[in-house]
C-alpha cells in the first residue's frame, strides 16, 4: 500500500513550546528587585561600621583622658564630626581663644581610606554574581544605587545630629560627601562586575574607534604608575625629613601634652596625616611646593614666610627658612624618575610615533587631574588668619605634575620604541590571490620489496646422531 502524499491529509507540524516567561532578561530584571534589601542593608552596614570605629576610638580616648572638657555628648560630637570630615565635609570649632568660630578642613587621608574601603567592598559584594555569571553595567548600577540609598541614610542621621555644638558641620561642604561615596561605590560596582575592560563597561560611541579606546587604557595605567612613583618618592622625602630632625620632632610630644595618653593622642593624629605628607612631598618634589599658613611657600627653591607655627610632630620636620640647598635639587630627581617609567611603560609597547604622543598626552593630562585632587583633598584650613592655608596649591600641582610628564615622558617614549618592529609580512588572503590550478601529483612507486636474509642461529648446536630402531630394521633382502 502506497503512502498518501496529500497535503491535506498530512498532519500540520506542533510548534515548538514558547519559552518560559523568566528567561535571562527577565532574571537579570529581577536580581536588582531581589537584591535590593540586602543591598542597602550592607550600605547601612558600612556607614554604620566606619561611623562606629571612629566614635569608638573618640569615646575610648575621652573615658581614659584624665582632665576631659567636654561631655559624653561632646565626645560622640567630635567622633561623628571625624567620620564626616574623612569624607570631605568641613567642621567648624566655636570654642576658640579668640572667640571668634575657626574651620577645619584640612582632611586626614588616612581616615578617608575607612570609609572608602568599607563602602567598596559592600558594594562589590553586593554587585557580584554568586553563580558566576557576568553581570552587566545596568544591573551593576541598580544594584549600586540601593547600597548608597542605605549609606545616605546613615549618613543623614549623621549630618542632622552635627548641626549643633562646639565642633559642628559647615552647611555647603556636606556636597562632598555624597560625592565621596558615589566615587567609592562605583569603583566597587566595577569591581564586582569582574572589572571589565572600559569598552565593555562604558558606553562608547560608534564613531569612537577601538585603537582610541586602547590608547585611552594605557594612558590611565602610564599615569598610576607616575603617580605611585611620586606619591611614594614623596612619602620617602617626608620621611627623610622626619628622621633628619627628629629630636626637634620628639620635642613637641611633651609640649602639647604632659599626659601619656595626650601623647598617644598627638602620635595617632600624626599617623592619620603620614599620606597628606606623602601628597605634600610629592608636591615639593614637583616644584610646585605647599604653604603651611597665609603667605609662607615651601619648596625646592626655599622655603619663606613661616611665621609662627604651632608646634606640631610633622610640621618640626620642615626645613628651615631660606634658600634650598642640595636636598631640593636632589628631589627634583623625582618627577624625572616617574616621568621616564612612565614613558618607557608607553613606549614599550612599540606602537607607531603618532599613537605613542597621543598615549603620552593623555596620561600626562590624567596624571594633573589626578594629582590636582590629592592637592586639593590633602589641604585645607586649620583656623583662620595664618592657619587658613594649609597644603598645595591644587592647579600649580596639577599643571607641574602634567608639564613634568609631557617634557619627560613623551621623548622617553619615543626613544623606547625606536627603532620600531618591523611589521610582520602580509600573508595574502584566498580571494585577493590569483586562482592557479593545480596539477595532481602521481604517486610514487612502490620500492621493490628485498628479502631479508636469515638470522643466524645464536646457539649453533651440532646435529644428533640417529638413534637405532626397535625392532631392528632387517635391511634390504637378499636376492
Amino acid at each position: 500500500m502506497t503512502p498518501t502524499t496529500d497535503p491535506a491529509l498530512v498532519p500540520a507540524p506542533v510548534p515548538a513550546a514558547a519559552p518560559p516567561a523568566t528567561s535571562l532578561s527577565v532574571q537579570l530584571s529581577a536580581r536588582p528587585a531581589a537584591a535590593r534589601l540586602p543591598a542597602a542593608a550592607g550600605g547601612a552596614a558600612a556607614a554604620a561600621l566606619g561611623l562606629g570605629l571612629l566614635a569608638a576610638v573618640v569615646l575610648l580616648l575621652w573615658i581614659a583622658s584624665p582632665y576631659p572638657d567636654s561631655g559624653f555628648g561632646g565626645a560622640l560630637h567630635i567622633g561623628v564630626g571625624l567620620w564626616l570630615l574623612a569624607q570631605g565635609a568641613e567642621l567648624v570649632r566655636t570654642d576658640t581663644l579668640a572667640g571668634a568660630p575657626a574651620p577645619i578642613a584640612l582632611t586626614p587621608l588616612l581616615l578617608s581610606a575607612l570609609p572608602a574601603w568599607l563602602l567598596y567592598r559592600g558594594t562589590s559584594s553586593a554587585v557580584s554574581s554568586e553563580d558566576g555569571r557576568k553581570v552587566g553595567r545596568a544591573e551593576a548600577a541598580a544594584v549600586a544605587g540601593w547600597v548608597l540609598a542605605g549609606y545616605f541614610s546613615v549618613t543623614a542621621l549623621a549630618v542632622a545630629y552635627t548641626t549643633g555644638g562646639r565642633v559642628h558641620l559647615a552647611g555647603p561642604s556636606v556636597l562632598y560627601v555624597p560625592l565621596f561615596a558615589v566615587v567609592a561605590a562605583g569603583c566597587g560596582a566595577w569591581a564586582g562586575s569582574g572589572r571589565p575592560a572600559p569598552a565593555d563597561w562604558l558606553r562608547i560611541p560608534s564613531r569612537v574607534r577601538p585603537a582610541h579606546v586602547e590608547e585611552l587604557g594605557a594612558a590611565v595605567r602610564a599615569a598610576g604608575i607616575a603617580l605611585g612613583v611620586l606619591v611614594g618618592g614623596g612619602a620617602l622625602l617626608g620621611g627623610a625629613s622626619l628622621v633628619w630632625h627628629a629630636r626637634l620632632s620628639g620635642s613637641t610630644y611633651p609640649q602639647l601634652s604632659g599626659p601619656v595618653l595626650g601623647r598617644i593622642v598627638i602620635l595617632l593624629i600624626a599617623v592619620a596625616l603620614v599620606p597628606n605628607l606623602a601628597v605634600w612631598g610629592a608636591s615639593y618634589a614637583l616644584g610646585a611646593g605647599f604653604t603651611v599658613g597665609a603667605g609662607s611657600s615651601v619648596g625646592p627653591a626655599g622655603a619663606y614666610g613661616y611665621g609662627t607655627l604651632p608646634r606640631f610632630p610633622l610640621l618640626a620636620a620642615l626645613p628651615g627658612e631660606g634658600a634650598g640647598g642640595w636636598p631640593g635639587r636632589a628631589a627634583l630627581a623625582l618627577p624625572f624618575a616617574a616621568a621616564g617609567v612612565a614613558g618607557w611603560w608607553v613606549g614599550h609597547r612599540g606602537w607607531r610615533p603618532a599613537r605613542t604622543a597621543r598615549t603620552t598626552a593623555a596620561a600626562a593630562l590624567l596624571l594633573g587631574l589626578a594629582l590636582a585632587v590629592l592637592a586639593t583633598w590633602s589641604g585645607g584650613a586649620l583656623g583662620t588668619f595664618r592657619l587658613s592655608a594649609f597644603g598645595p596649591t591644587w592647579f600649580l600641582t596639577g599643571s607641574a605634575g602634567a608639564a613634568w610628564t609631557l617634557a619627560i615622558a613623551l621623548p622617553t617614549a619615543l626613544l623606547t620604541r625606536w627603532p620600531a618592529p618591523s611589521p610582520p609580512a602580509r600573508v595574502p588572503d584566498s580571494a585577493s590571490a590569483p586562482h592557479v590550478p593545480s596539477t595532481p601529483t602521481p604517486p610514487d612507486p612502490p620500492a621493490p620489496e628485498t628479502p631479508l636474509p636469515p638470522l643466524p642461529d645464536p646457539l649453533p648446536w651440532p646435529n644428533p646422531p640417529r638413534l637405532p630402531t626397535f625392532p631392528p630394521d632387517p635391511g634390504p633382502s637378499a636376492p
